[in-house]
Order: structure tokens, then sequence, then C-alpha cells
């Protein structure tokens, strides 16, 4: 039996998910998005929901009661006059024509509204947050043992995903949190695509983030998926896509008042562009837009968990990309050392790469032996660690020192080779 001391509209707010105050948050954007001029407090809707009779809302507030729960305002348990009541009747009737109108009977429209009559499980807020911590724990496997097992667990997650969107009941606001963790998945599958050398799954993964990231109207989720595609363009030598990625990511951090990490990724991802297409003169500004951002990051409140590995070691990493761009590869070796120095034990696939990177850049400026044991060091702790990225470097390497007439050289293409047939990395 219902708990007669609870309102109507109460009994509405709870089984649509949401607190008073987060009623209010909800109340706000569903005003903005249906053009009306509407807003309320926390104090207003307690005395909706606690007052007997209840005051009655302004017509502005009851267009948008009635988007929000889809029932007539009469039905939440106000006291309505007659020339404001709601009542379900076909669009086409010439009597109720000048009227809102509901086209079904406004209890079963109510259940409807609130949880969708499918045979599936209930989704509430505890799976979200289950869902959430596992789409979170993505980055750490990622950077800790690379972009296959990653991969595999994301696979797993996204079934779940579209298993419950598909089949499960939920309301709207649940909805909306379960199309949003699937934009990142999608998202992650495209970073998955460039680690792993598939380009073109990994720009279509791209193009399949970005529009469910549209649909949730999200647009810093938007700004990860570009910073990828930014990558992914390259790779492809499509340098107007990427330049035209970071145009579009500028504008949407700009437009979601982003802080500056996320700025710093943006300008990472500029220089990144300009360095490829050999504008060194732009690679500079691009790096000297990050070095700033840089600074000031530490005064951002919040941080998008997608740009939490950002730090001053990609801008020296960044540095040492355009020197080696212009061929000036002991200019090139200081930058990388302290990016080297900079990243930290918790991001060890990226650390990997770092240092084969640096040995890349030594043996390119004729320091043959350092390079071959930067190398080695690589070889030693890169174990358990699964990115075909990382290993595409690693061999790149080999190839390189493969061409030197040096005894320590041929010691350490041989190391490689054991270790690439023994599944180090």
């Amino acid at each position: 039996m219902a708990d007669t001391s609870v309102s109507r509209l109460a009994r509405l707010r709870h089984a649509a998910g949401y607190t008073q105050e987060s009623f209010v948050t909800a109340f706000a954007w569903e005003a903005a998005h249906l053009g009306v001029d509407a807003s309320v407090s926390v104090r207003q809707l307690r005395r909706w929901e606690r007052e007997k009779p209840p005051p009655l809302p302004h017509p502005s507030q009851q267009t948008v009661l009635e988007a929000m729960f889809g029932v007539p305002l009469a039905e939440m348990g106000f006291d309505v006059p007659a020339h404001r009541v709601t009542v379900s009747a076909p669009i086409s009737d010439p009597e109720e024509v000048k009227r809102r109108t509901f086209v079904a009977d406004a209890g079963a429209l109510a259940a409807a509204a609130l949880v969708p009559a499918r045979p599936g499980p209930r989704v509430g807020t505890a799976d979200i947050a289950r869902l959430r911590a596992r789409l979170d724990g993505l980055y750490q496997t990622d950077h800790t043992a690379g972009s296959v097992p990653a991969m595999t667990q994301a696979s797993r997650i996204e079934g779940e995903i579209t298993g419950a969107l598909r089949a499960a009941s939920y309301t709207s606001r649940i909805g909306r949190e379960l199309e949003t963790m699937l934009a990142e998945l999608h998202g992650h599958r495209a970073w998955y695509g460039y680690d792993g050398g598939r380009i073109d799954q990994g720009r279509a993964a791209c193009m399949e983030a970005l529009a469910a990231a549209q649909l949730v109207d999200n647009p810093l989720l938007q700004v990860s998926v570009l910073e990828t595609l930014v990558l992914l363009a390259i790779k492809a030598d499509r340098a107007w896509e990427a330049a035209s990625a970071v145009e579009n990511a500028y504008w949407l951090a700009t437009r979601a008042d982003a802080g500056h990490t996320v700025h710093l990724v943006i300008a990472l991802r500029d220089a990144n562009v300009a360095t490829h297409t050999g504008d060194l003169a732009g690679a500079r500004r691009a790096l000297s837009r990050a070095v700033s951002h840089q600074g000031r990051a530490d005064t951002d409140a919040e941080v998008p968990s997608w740009a939490r590995f950002v730090g001053p070691f990609e801008v020296d990493y960044a540095t040492a990309d355009m020197y080696v761009r212009a061929e000036q590869p002991r200019r090139a070796v200081p930058f990388l050392r302290a990016a080297v120095r900079g990243i930290g034990g918790d991001l060890a696939r990226n650390s990997a790469s770092y240092r084969v990177k640096l040995a890349g850049v030594l043996l390119d400026a004729g320091e043959v032996d350092e390079a071959c044991a930067e190398m080695s060091a690589v070889l030693a702790a890169c174990g358990g660690i699964s990115s075909p990225r990382l290993l595409g470097k690693i061999r790149e390497f080999q190839r390189s020192a493969a061409k030197v007439d040096s005894a320590v050289a041929r010691e350490c293409g041989e190391r490689i080779r054991e270790a690439v047939r023994g599944g180090t990395t």
C-alpha cells in the first residue's frame, strides 16, 4: 500500500531518481530546452510536496512539470482550475487542439515515462556507479598493462551497457548516463585503434563517439574524442582533418568554459599537427600556449578523467618532437630526458614509450652506447605491457640499430629479438 503521507509529486520525483536539489537542476535544464521562462527553488518544491493543498504552479512551470513527468498537472496532486486542466485526447480533436494534450491514458503514460515497460531488469543508480567505476578503471589498465587487455575489458562493459539500453527498465536520467558512458567507450575504442595501428577502425570509432557525445550534449566529451582524432588523422596523413579537429576542440572548450588542463591538451594536439606538417613556427606558438596553460592548471576546480594524464612531461615530449622534426636530435635529447623523469611510474606504458623514443633519438645523435643502454632498460621494465604501438617503436629502433656498425648495437638488436620472440611486449 502506498504511503499516503508522501505527496504524489514527491512519489513521482523519487521514482524518477531525483533528489530535491537535482530536481531543481533538471527543471532548469528542461525549461531551457523547451524554451520556457520558468524556474523553481528547493524551497518552492518543498511547499509543493508538503502543503495540502499545494500552491498552484504558474502556467510556465506547469509546462515544464508535465514535460518532465509525462502526466497532467492534476495527476501530480494539484488543485487545477478548469481552464488549465490538461486532458487526454487525440491531437486532432477540434475541441482540444488549442491545448497541450496527452495521447494515452494518464496512468499508463506516467508509468512509461518513469520506467519503460520492458521485461528486462531495472537499472538504477547503484548499477550506474558500478559501471562507472569499471569504465574509469580502463585508464589504469591501459596505462599499466596496455591497450590489448583494456580493449577486452571495454568490450565486456560495452556489452553490458548496450544490453541495458536495449532491454532494461530505467528512468530518462539513468538512460542519459548509460548513453554518456557508451560515448566514452567509443572514445576508448578509438584510442585502442590508434595504439594498435588499426587507424581506419580508430577513426570509425571516433565518428561513433562524436555522434554519441553530441546526442547527450556533452562538449567536453566531444573534446576528448577530437584529441584522439587528431592523433589518428596524423597517422592517416590527413593533416586537414587533424587541424579541423583542433579548431573544433578549441571552440567546444570555450563553449564549455573548460579549464586550463583541457586547453593544455588541445594546445599539445595543435603542436602535434604543426610539427607533422613542418610548420615549426606554428609548433612553437602552440607549445608556448601549452606552457602558459600548464602554469595555471593547478587553478582548475575540476579536471575530466581523460585529461588527467597530461603534465609538464607531455610539453617536454612535444618540444622534443618538434626538434626531431627539425632534424636536431641533440637539442631534443634534454627534453626527452626531462619527459622520462617526469612521467612517473603509474603511466608504465607511456613511460616505456617515452624511453624508446629517447633511445631512438640518442641513436640518431650518435650516442650508440647510451641509446642501447636505454633500450635495454626498457626491455627489462616493460614485461607484461601489451601495446602494439610500443612494440612497433621497439622494432623501429631495432631496424635503426641494425644499420650501425657496433658490437653494442648488434648485441642490443639480439636482445630485442629475444624479447619480442618471448612476448615481452
